[in-house]
């Protein structure tokens, strides 16, 4: 069973805080801490979404100011030396370092660091150009598959051998409600990569940890959830987040025979059928809005003699 916590945000761009959660999470039972790739100058500026967009009383894109949004994520980065000592300690605590890639034009940068595994958000389940730029140079690639088509993820498992990634179930709500889980969803990856696992955003303030639970009853073999050791209400992401405790109950669930956690599932009876959803769901109107935010928030960045362009993930475009 692998367990990813993700720092995601929850450091709040301060080292001391990152290196207690690598403790944290290293001693609770996670097997692999992640962080976030993120340079603020990845940041595309998209004019639709700077005031947001609104026809008929219909959100058509969310407003997201790229000056605002910018500054948050220049407080937040985590230079390179940071990740050499975030390696270094994961190593030294025998948990695997994992980071999310989400631009093109840091790979070699993220293999020079010494990242063996790598993460890819759900928005970039499609960026094909990027997938085929990876294959090969990681021991294991994990792929979100929120707010994918069928058919991105099928032609996304074509890229790989199916021993070298796996799919993550993941709803790009946050934070998720139970109707919109479709943990059934798990049932139609399993098709395409022989790793199934689960991302969880669901809030662990409204629904305890059974979203979870249920997941690994269900045959999920990896999870990855925001994990935080501050408290919820301080971070950007507390509210998807998980912190010590909870860790270390998920992971003694995960340990424990499936007669057992059928006992402890069984107790929220009421609520699996509405977890379990559909092996084929519609996106939701959030998950709509989001998809079109995310995908092509980050782009790679060159300079040639007509400026500066943007080359979002998906475009074959040459970065030199």
């Amino acid at each position: 069973m692998k367990i990813i916590a993700e720092l995601c945000q929850n450091h709040n761009g301060n080292m001391r805080v990152l290196e207690k959660q690598v403790v944290e999470a290293a001693k609770n039972g996670a097997t692999h801490v992640k962080v976030q790739h993120i340079y603020a100058d990845r940041l595309s500026f998209r004019s639709q979404f700077e005031k947001g967009l609104i026809q008929n009383n219909k959100i058509l894109a969310i407003k997201r100011n790229y000056k605002d949004e910018f500054k948050r994520l220049k407080r937040l980065e985590l230079k390179k030396n940071d990740l050499k000592k975030f390696i270094k300690l994961c190593k030294t605590y025998n948990v695997i370092p994992l980071t999310t890639c989400f631009a093109r034009q840091d790979i070699d940068e993220i293999l020079s660091l010494g990242f063996e595994e790598l993460k890819i958000a759900s928005y970039d389940c499609a960026s094909y150009q990027m997938l085929r730029e990876l294959k090969n140079k990681f021991k294991h690639i994990y792929i979100s598959t929120g707010a994918s088509y069928n058919s991105e993820i099928i032609n996304t498992s074509k890229i790989f051998n199916k021993n070298s990634f796996s799919f993550l179930h993941c709803v790009t709500e946050y934070p998720t409600q139970l109707k919109s889980l479709n943990l059934n969803r798990m049932k139609f990856l399993s098709k395409y990569s022989k790793h199934i696992g689960y991302s969880d955003h669901t809030s662990v303030m409204q629904y305890g940890l059974i979203p979870t639970l249920y997941a690994i009853f269900l045959g999920a073999k990896i999870i990855e959830r925001h994990f935080t050791v501050l408290d919820k209400l301080k971070t950007r992401d507390g509210i998807v987040s998980i912190n010590s405790k909870e860790l270390k109950q998920l992971s003694d669930f995960a340990s424990i025979s499936k007669k057992d956690q059928q006992k402890i599932i069984q107790k929220e009876k009421f609520k699996l059928k509405i977890m379990l959803g559909k092996i084929n769901s519609k996106f939701s109107a959030t998950e709509k809005l989001n998809r079109e935010y995310y995908r092509g928030r980050f782009c790679s960045k060159i300079r040639d003699s007509r400026g500066t362009l943007e080359v979002y993930n998906w475009e074959e475009t040459p970065l030199t």
